[in-house]
């Protein structure tokens, strides 16, 4: 659950929107307006009360609770412990994976050979290590931001390069939407940093197509995966033929 701070915030805001002074809450919950001003300044609510004062205001104590969760502070990163759980623990990796990329429980039991009963173990086991929040019916809330990036040259940044990078190059980048590109330059420093801005600019619009596109149905949605690396680099074998 979010911390009282927020959910009072968020409670706040919406009386706010429905034109609810403390006065007129105070009357509907049969309390004194210094009473209901005193919670509401000291940030001193218990959960039925707060549950009395929705229904009191008319407002979804659910949507209180989620605004409250969604406006907590997200990392754009993992810890290095976080990470090497994950690498140490294939199936743990996959289905953070999974759940970076929304799939529900039931997508991924009906993609990989995992149980049921395997998929809630590692779901928990996630939850434990703060990677997601997990909810009623085996839901979840992932507990980064849209901005998220693996450390560099973290756990899994390494994992990566040894068991990943070469089968994604194998692929011939010739379907819809697929694109492959290796572009030499010399470029000063200040071009390069104006560079790797537009790169991040480019896995934020990223993450607002993946946002968008979560409203569609499954079946309209296919997996793709976006590698972007830029770095000062000459091949190995073209560095041999300097003079």
């Amino acid at each position: 659950m979010s911390s009282p701070d927020m959910l009072l915030d968020v409670l706040r805001a919406e009386l706010r929107a429905a034109g609810i002074t403390y006065k007129m809450l105070a009357e509907r919950i049969a309390m004194s307006e210094s009473s209901i001003k005193r919670m509401f300044g000291q940030k001193d609510m218990t959960l039925s009360r707060l549950a009395q004062i929705c229904q009191a205001a008319g407002i979804a104590l659910e949507d209180v609770l989620r605004r409250a969760a969604d406006a907590r502070p997200q990392a754009d990163t993992l810890t290095l412990v976080q990470e090497n759980a994950l690498v140490n623990h294939p199936r743990l990796l996959l289905v953070a994976i999974c759940c970076l990329g929304n799939w529900n429980m039931e997508q991924i039991v009906e993609t990989y050979r995992l149980t049921e009963a395997e998929c809630i173990g590692l779901l928990v086991e996630l939850d434990r290590l703060g990677v997601i929040e997990l909810k009623p019916l085996n839901r979840y809330r992932v507990r980064v931001s849209n901005a998220f990036r693996w450390l560099p040259d973290g756990p899994v940044q390494r994992f990566f390069r040894e068991h990943v990078v070469s089968d994604y190059f194998q692929g011939r980048f010739d379907g819809a939407g697929e694109t492959l590109m290796c572009l030499p330059a010399r470029l000063s420093l200040a071009s390069a940093g104006e560079l790797a801005e537009k790169i991040h600019q480019l896995a934020g619009e990223l993450a607002r197509m993946h946002r968008n596109d979560r409203r569609l149905p499954a079946q309209e949605r296919d997996g793709f995966t976006l590698l972007v690396g830029f770095r000062s680099w000459e091949f190995a074998a073209f560095t041999a033929l300097r003079r």
